[in-house]
């Protein structure tokens, strides 16, 4: 998979930062959750999964769908 940057929001290069995939879908990188109320809120989390909290501004950055 390669990722190309589509901008962050912390208005420098680094986290938060969103990136697309050439399979068509997004990453994004930001800080790790580390409140365990937080974490026990989250649903059906897989083995291969993990949760990062980044700001709802990021989202501005996204593809918007056709």
């Amino acid at each position: 998979m390669r990722l190309t940057l589509l901008g962050t929001s912390s208005g420098k290069t680094g986290c938060p930062a969103l990136y697309a995939t050439d399979r068509g879908t997004l990453v994004v990188q930001g800080k790790y959750v580390t409140d365990p109320e937080a974490i026990a809120d989250l649903v059906d989390l897989r083995d291969d999964e993990f949760y990062v909290e980044v700001s709802a501004d990021l989202f501005n950055l996204a593809p918007k769908p056709e």
